[in-house]
């Protein structure tokens, strides 16, 4: 199963606190409680986030986070390039030289596709959709369900 970090996925949620209220600085507790994730947590995303430029740290008595950019401009594959990386589905769709047998390999061309499809997907969502309330399901992408007998 293809899956994000617990980390990254919790990077999400304090992005979307922050995104709540742009312009308002919040302390690292703040953050935590709001999140309802624990206070070591939310501080260790905040590094690799204001690392990749999403957050802006300020020092001093009313210090702390803020976004550094518009919550529209912010993407999920900005977010999970901050916490994990380049995106891609196997170590070879990311970087050459990983697996013995890249240069015969038959399915590392549709790995490549499969993840720029993934990673695609990631940029068209923004931290500022994830403040809106999901669409409904569109009935046609359900997929439909045969019975064997």
């Amino acid at each position: 199963m293809l899956r994000v970090t617990k980390l990254t996925d919790y990077a999400t949620v304090v992005l979307t606190v922050l995104a709540a209220e742009p312009s308002r600085v919040h302390s690292a507790s703040e953050l935590a409680d709001r999140a309802h994730l624990e206070a070591p947590t939310v501080s260790k995303l905040l590094k690799p986030l204001a690392q990749a430029g999403l957050v802006e740290g300020f020092r001093g008595a009313n210090g702390g986070y803020r976004l550094a950019r518009d919550a529209a401009d912010i993407t999920l594959a900005d977010v999970v390039e901050a916490m994990e990386g380049p995106i891609g589905m196997t170590e070879c769709s990311v970087q050459d030289g990983q697996c013995g047998i890249e240069h015969n390999c038959g399915v590392r061309a549709n790995w490549r596709r499969i993840s720029d499809v993934v990673a695609e997907a990631l940029r068209g969502v923004s931290v500022a959709d994830l403040l809106r309330p999901p669409p409904p399901p569109d009935p046609k992408s359900i997929p439909l369900r045969l019975s064997a007998g």
